[in-house]
């Protein structure tokens, strides 16, 4: 056995080897890639030194004027980065938050007006202070033109292009004739029954309301629903929330207490106000429309139907006892009389057996 040893040596070390190279060593850690860093940045009116503390810009401008203000965009970052700045006509989403046309929608109002740098590099925790220029068209309508200035940055995800963008509106007023109108369209009323008999139900409306004037405005909205042709009355209020001319809002609203006691006169009135106050010499106009429901009251007939009902049951129940009373009266009367018969001749037999004995 000690002889073989070394001639078994060359060959063990050989297996072992083939082993070691077939099988893969596995790393003791994985290195990761390092995380992208996160960019953050926040754009917001300025003067010449930096942020001046304003939300954002509000002018009002005459037709031809030129005016130049002022953005900072800070960099949160901890590194540069280069942002696009890009202007655009500013509209009020669904849900009234104030928002850029897309870049890939040409701008036609207040966006055309606002002239700036395409780009601009800062730094990581850096702020930088950018001018813009305002030019006002010579034939611009009076009224509001309003727009929104951001720094935007475009990242690709997977195959898609994602733009990110941070900005804030800019309310160009241009002077001249102010008017502020609310218009109400597409007005329905719906009556939605109580199905308890003794309670009244509800008057659902829906209506739509646009800016039909040349400034930003908000509504004061009243519903008034009239029954019982005029006699009763009942309110509820519906009011407008912001609107850029030209913008739309969908309103609904509820009023509580209604009988439906024949036709439901629903008549909306809306009162539009402009925000900061209405300048010297605005118009506002008062705006109403009216639409009718007929609403039978159901419930209080379903109620009527079944005590007409109950009171057609009882009577006929009252009759059918009574006439069954009447049946078993006179059948007693029968039985009776013919059991008197029955006597009367128990007796005649009686006494002529008597009268035989005798």
């Amino acid at each position: 056995m000690i002889r073989t040893l070394p001639r078994a040596l060359p060959r063990l070390l050989a297996v072992l080897a083939a082993v070691l190279l077939a099988v893969p060593i596995a790393p003791t850690g994985a290195v990761a890639e390092p995380a992208k860093p996160t960019l953050t940045w926040t754009v917001q009116p300025a003067g010449q030194q930096g942020p001046d503390g304003r939300r954002w810009i509000e002018l009002t401008l005459d037709p031809g004027q030129v005016v130049t203000e002022h953005l900072a965009v800070r960099n949160l970052s901890d590194g540069a980065a280069d942002f696009s700045l890009k202007a655009a006509d500013g509209y009020l989403t669904d849900k009234g938050r104030f928002n850029m046309l897309p870049s890939n929608r040409p701008s036609v109002d207040g966006g055309t007006w606002i002239q700036v740098q395409d780009k601009v590099t800062v730094g990581a925790n850096e702020t930088k202070v950018v001018p813009f220029t305002i030019t006002v068209p010579r034939d611009a309508m009076p009224g509001d033109h309003p727009a929104g200035i951001a720094a935007a940055v475009t990242s690709t995800q997977g195959t898609v292009a994602v733009e990110g963008r941070v900005g804030f509106r800019v309310m160009m007023r241009t002077t001249g004739t102010i008017t502020a109108t609310v218009a109400v369209n597409d007005l329905t009323a719906t009556y939605e029954h109580s199905w308890n008999p003794f309670s009244a139900g509800t008057i659902r409306v829906r209506y739509t309301t646009k800016s039909a004037g040349n400034v930003a405005v908000t509504g004061t909205g009243r519903v008034t629903v009239t029954e019982l042709f005029g006699l009763l009355e009942r309110h509820a209020g519906a009011d407008v929330e912001e609107m850029f001319p030209g913008g739309s809002r969908a309103v609904e609203a509820r009023v509580e207490g209604v009988w439906a006691l024949g036709p439901l006169r629903t008549s909306v009135d809306v009162t539009p106000s402009v925000r900061d106050g209405a300048p010297a010499g605005a118009a506002i106009q008062h705006t109403s429309a009216t639409v009718t429901v007929w609403s039978p009251p159901w419930p209080q007939l379903a109620l009527v139907a079944a005590l007409g009902a109950l009171v057609l049951a009882f009577r006929a129940i009252t009759r059918r006892r009574r006439r069954r009373l009447a049946e078993l009266l006179a059948r007693a009367r029968d039985e009776g009389r013919a059991e008197g018969r029955e006597m009367d001749t128990r007796q005649q037999s009686t006494q002529n057996a008597d009268d035989r004995r005798a």
